[in-house]
């Protein structure tokens, strides 16, 4: 039900996709797609948390092994991982969430899971600006929230969709530009 939610969000839009139509697509019972969620809203937010995590294993995105990997690391070397991790993220679901930033113009309930989307990346991205303040690494006057800031505006889902798919850049070259712009923009610089 969830990959041909997928594909329907993907081709019709959030309005446009009925629950019907997620049914009638995955092959089942309408009752069964409703029993499954409840609502169409819980089916986008049950992807969008599949999509994000790569897998459907109930472990946060601070809890997962990367992540602890990169905290670890120099800090211009947590900043390059940061954002392959986020290339790869985003292959899965900038798509995704540009239906959940589409459809929040006109849907509360939508509005407030971009919203929450947005709260969470902004968590995540200070858990790592957070880590480059304790090392002593952001540049002079930057404390780790405003650092998050910055990076959230870089690894924006938006900015990517912009570069990849509309400038026909590749994961690869977004991630090494991000990595860049949040290397020349957060840390201080050696003399």
């Amino acid at each position: 039900m969830l990959a041909a939610a997928r594909e329907l969000f993907a081709e019709r839009g959030y309005t446009a996709t009925s629950m019907q139509a997620i049914a009638t697509r995955a092959g089942v019972a309408v009752q069964t797609t409703y029993f499954t969620f409840e609502t169409k809203r819980a089916i986008l937010k049950e992807l969008l948390d599949v999509e994000v995590a790569g897998d459907d294993a109930p472990v946060a995105t601070l809890d997962r092994p990367w992540v602890a990997e990169a905290l670890a690391a120099p800090p211009e070397e947590l900043l390059r991982r940061l954002a392959e991790a986020t290339a790869g993220i985003h292959a899965r679901v900038a798509a995704l969430l540009e239906v959940v930033r589409s459809a929040a113009a006109t849907d509360a309930e939508i509005a407030e899971l971009w919203d929450t989307n947005i709260v969470q990346r902004h968590t995540v991205l200070a858990v790592f600006t957070g880590a480059l303040a304790a090392k002593k690494a952001l540049r002079p006057g930057l404390n780790a929230l405003r650092a998050a800031d910055m990076a959230l505006a870089v690894l924006a889902p938006e900015t990517y969709r912009l570069l990849t798919r509309h400038r026909g850049w590749s994961d690869g070259a977004w991630a090494d530009w991000a990595a860049g712009t949040l290397i020349d923009t957060l840390l201080a610089r050696s003399e």
